[in-house]
This record gives C-alpha cells, structure tokens and sequence, in this order.
C-alpha cells in the first residue's frame, strides 16, 4: 500500500540576476494580464449570455491571444505560468460558487501579489539547483534550511514583496510529518489584546505588540512617502521602499512568533478549544482595530488548523456567541454584564476569577462538550489550495 506524505511549501530567499529579474517581472505581468482578460470574458459572458466559462475555453482564449498583435508578447514568457494563472482563477470561481468567498476581483498592477507558479515541465531541479523555463542560470537561492531527503518539487512558486525581497516557495512530500503520540491533554485558549493569549492552564502568553515596537519609524517613512509628488516616479518608489521593508519586518516577527507558539501548543495537546472569533467584523471596531490586526488572531488560527491536521490533533471552534467571559467556571452562573475594562469579578459563589483565565476554562469545558455531543461549532474553514476540510469533521455552528 503506498504511504501518501503530506504537502508541505518550503520556501527560500534568492538573489536573481539582471536577465533572471527582468524575465520573472516580466512573466508576472503576463500572469497579472492573462487573469484578468479571462476574468473579464467570463464575467462578460455571464452578464451578456449567463454562460459560465470553464478552464479549458479560457486556455483555447489563451491560445488565441497570443496569436493576435497586441498581445503577442504573452508567448514570450513560459506558458506554464500563465496556464496556472488560469486554474486558479477557476479555482477562484469554484469557491464563489461554493459560497465559500466573494467574486474574484481584478489584480492590480501596483497593489497585488507579484508572483509565477511552475510545474514540472516548467523548471528543472538537478543537486540542489533550481532552474526556469525560459533561464539558461539557476537561481541563486539561499537554503537556509535542508529540504527532505530525497525530496523533489511537484510545483514552484516564485514572488516578490512590496520590499523587493525575491522567494522561492518548493511543494514537495514530507515524510517527516507523521502524527504525533496520542495523549490525554486538552487546553481551552482565550485570545486578547493585553495578553496575546490566556491558556485554560493559567498560563498567559505575552503579546509582543510588533507593529507598535516600529511604529515611529514607520510613521516617518510614510511622512516621508506623502511628501513625495506622484509624479516623481524614481523617488517616489525607493520612498515606497522603505515602508514596505518596515512592513515585512513587523510581518516577518508576527509569523515567527505565531509559529514558534502554534507548534507548541499542538506538540503538546490532543484537543485544543478556541472561540470562533469574526476578525473581518472586530476590525470594524476603530479605537481597537490596529491592535486586532496586530494580534493577528485569524493567522493564528490558520496556522493551528494546518498543524493539527498534520500532527493528527484537533482543533475545536466554539460559537462565537458563547457567553465565556461571563459564565462562571466553576458553578456556571451567567453575569447580566461584563465590560471589557472588568479584568477580575467576583462570582456569586464566591470564587474570584480572572476574567481571561476563567474564558478560556470555559471554552474548553464547552469544546469537549461539543466534542462529544456535536454541536455548537462552525464548520471547518477549508484549504484555500485544496478546496478541502483542514478536519475530517466538525458540526454545524447554531444561528443566534
């Protein structure tokens, strides 16, 4: 029986040459066009005829285009990339019809994510040197870490940030992933501002507060970027520059951390119970949104779905209209009110409880009990790659 590995993108920095640069930028602008002409003729389509448009008419409108003068210039860059462009508008597609996401939008020249996929006919992959369709060098990639022994890439990713910086994204099998030892412990979380989190445990996890630690100096790179004319093109973007490079530095700590403590808590706990929390909605709140966005709760949840797929735990959502904060944990009396400035109450019972410490008790009372009766959960978020559930299967969340 053939053991199936998980997937799993190892990526790298790389430093391209001059004809390596121009001929990847130039690629993700042909990828940047092909998307959105097809976008445009499906969304036409619709509009006019109420015709849905597949993938296959949408690769035989890319063979046309390139046959016709003014976009000729699409079959001078490798075909693969453009082809993926394609699939993942339809992939895009796929999700909206599923009800899982909004209509695909156009990409923007300036403001979306400049980047190529390649596939195996596309790139060529010999002792450790990746080389492109179209690149007679390899690229200069800095492997700061070993990818698996044996490992050969089914795709390759190739980016670049806002900052500049060039990454190399390989998918490949990883035998090491394996479901981890099955154990008896269970931990409720409770996410916050003053504390990033609150374990059930008692625990509380300091929040670093990344973007406040650069906060000054990002506020005088963008004074500075505002002083500069639209027009003055050279100063302008080297201005841009320097904000985006503060950006991904605030970005790149945020995802270290969240990393380091998501792979601890699934290391460590079977089952571990977070409250279904609505970012898009608390973002909407203008006196915390900064902090919230901060805080990076959705990131984090993402991340602790993907582990614990891969290390065989589960990770349970409670009903984001469970009363946690004001239940209490120990003989389940419901406080009429508990403002966020209350950190400590006391219970008619008499316990004193810390608010955060007994929210997460009781999200973790509440997630076992869903464990075991099925109910009061969201769905599943699914894999934006896959299209499929992160869990094998989680009930059904209850309207208010």
């Amino acid at each position: 029986m053939k053991t199936t590995h998980v997937k799993r993108a190892f990526k790298y920095r790389f430093y391209p040459t001059d004809a390596q640069a121009a001929e990847l930028s130039r690629t993700f602008g042909c990828v940047r066009k092909v998307y959105n002409l097809a976008l445009a003729a499906r969304t036409q389509a619709w509009t006019l005829r109420q015709e849905r448009v597949n993938y296959n008419a949408t690769s035989a409108m890319l063979t046309a285009w390139k046959k016709t003068e003014g976009l000729a210039y699409l079959g001078e860059v490798s075909s693969v990339p453009l082809q993926q462009a394609l699939r993942h508008l339809q992939a895009a597609f796929t999700s909206f019809f599923g009800k899982r996401a909004q209509y695909p939008r156009f990409k923007s020249r300036k403001k979306s994510r400049k980047s190529a996929e390649y596939t195996t006919s596309a790139f060529r992959f010999d002792d450790g040197k990746l080389t492109l369709a179209k690149m007679a060098d390899p690229l200069d990639i800095v492997w700061s870490r070993a990818l698996p022994e044996g490992a050969t890439p089914s795709t390759v990713t190739v980016s670049q940030d806002a900052a500049g910086r060039w990454y190399v994204s390989l998918l490949v099998e990883d035998p090491g992933v394996k479901p981890l030892p099955v154990t008896d412990t269970a931990v409720g979380i409770d996410a916050g501002l003053d504390h990033l989190l609150t374990l059930s445990t008692g625990e509380k996890i300091t929040n670093p507060r990344h973007e406040r630690r650069d906060r000054a100096r990002l506020a005088k790179t963008q004074r500075e970027l505002s002083r500069k004319a639209k027009g003055d093109g050279a100063n302008r973007a080297k201005a841009r520059r320097k904000v985006a490079r503060i950006h991904a530095r605030i970005a790149d700590r945020r995802h270290d951390t969240l990393h380091k403590i998501t792979t601890r808590l699934v290391r460590e706990n079977q089952t571990i119970v977070i409250e279904d929390l609505t970012v898009r909605n608390l973002l909407k709140n203008g006196t915390l949104s900064r902090a919230i966005s901060d805080a990076a709760w959705g990131e984090f949840r993402s991340m602790l779905e993907y582990k614990a797929q891969w290390y065989g735990r589960e990770v349970i959502a409670v009903d984001r209209w469970f009363p946690s904060s004001k239940l209490c944990s120990a003989c389940g009396t419901l406080q009429d009110k508990m403002p966020l400035n209350v950190r400590t109450w006391t219970c008619d019972c008499g316990i004193i409880h810390d608010r955060d410490v007994n929210a997460a008790n009781n999200l973790l009372a509440a997630g076992l009990a869903v464990s075991a009766c099925g109910a009061g959960v969201r769905p599943q978020r699914e894999s934006s790659r896959t299209g499929q559930s992160a869990m094998k299967q989680e009930p059904l969340r209850h309207e208010p």
